[in-house]
């Protein structure tokens, strides 16, 4: 799946030597638009950077097979690729199976008999809003840790 030993059989595209961006037109241009908020104090900016990287790392990978396989996809209609998606989903969910979410979130109070932890313990809010004193001040503009736009240089030039 390393693109600079592979070479397509049906379209002879392939072993892409180092420098290949200056020499070859490019074909196809793909963006995606990833977008972290992790908002606590003293973690943002790591823990941002660290997603925006793993998910960076992760669609180079789909990128290289998906062009080393380009010989198994090339000559096939859209409905091939669509019955194609369907099998492999198909055979992924029974491989691992369908899995409930573990975790759920309820806003039915219990009574304090039932709790484990003793009362002076403080009880951990059924809320999805954050406390307080972890949001993010309304006059201060957010930290950006990837730019807003990309921009490419034109190939025509």
């Amino acid at each position: 799946q390393d693109p600079k030993y592979f070479k397509s059989q049906k379209t002879g595209r392939g072993q892409l030597k180092e420098g290949w961006r200056e020499t070859h037109q490019p074909i196809m241009c793909s963006y995606k638009l990833v977008t972290v908020k992790f908002e606590v104090w003293g973690l943002q900016t790591r823990v941002e950077q660290f997603v925006h990287k793993v998910v960076r790392d992760i669609l180079l990978i789909g990128h290289r097979q998906a062009f080393a396989w380009v010989d198994e996809w090339y000559d096939m209609t859209m409905d091939e690729v669509r019955e194609f998606e369907r099998a492999t989903q198909e055979a992924t969910n029974k491989k691992i199976g369908i899995f409930p979410p573990a975790i759920s979130i309820s806003n039915i109070s219990m009574p304090s008999s039932t709790r484990s932890a003793p009362s002076s313990a403080p009880s951990t809010p059924l809320s999805t809003d954050a406390p307080e004193f972890l949001t993010v001040p309304k006059d201060r503009p957010r930290k950006k840790s990837a730019p807003e736009t990309l921009t490419l240089p034109d190939p025509a030039k």
